[in-house]
């Protein structure tokens, strides 16, 4: 049996399979993701790349990371929503927006990171692991 995971943008113009299951799923303070998740932590899925098949028109917009890695992140041109983020330095895998998820309760977070840029205010479960900024290279996912 195949395994396909399903998701949109909110406009539906974009729209995505994942035929892999996920590997990781993570909350992310970074100072990048407080502004796509509107001052709070994004909710990530990782998902090994070369399982996502993408239908409709996505624009990507490159920056540079605290990490110092080169980020291409991933929305839909109509309504904006963020679908995916991509690290160049970590082709292998690709970060998929938990919100633009059919399934939302795929998985559970198996860790909080950048908790450092963490405005004083936000709630971060201390059941989870944490990492002050960006876990180490070869750091289990999860």
């Amino acid at each position: 049996m195949s395994v396909e995971h399903t998701g949109r943008c909110l406009c539906g113009q974009v729209r995505f399979k994942l035929k892999a299951e996920p590997i990781a799923m993570r909350l992310c303070w970074c100072r990048d993701c407080q502004y796509f998740a509107a001052g709070s932590a994004t909710v990530n899925v990782v998902f090994p790349s070369d399982s996502l098949e993408v239908q409709g028109e996505v624009r990507d917009y490159q920056s540079v990371a605290d990490s110092g890695n080169r980020m291409h992140r991933h929305f839909c041109p109509n309504c904006g929503t963020p679908l995916f983020s991509a690290a160049e330095s970590r082709p292998h895998l690709v970060i998929v927006r938990n919100g633009a998820l059919d399934d939302t309760a795929l998985l559970k977070p198996s860790a909080t990171i950048w908790t450092e840029s963490a405005p004083e205010w936000a709630w971060i479960d201390e059941t989870l692991p944490t990492h002050a900024g960006q876990p180490p290279p070869g750091a289990p996912l999860k």
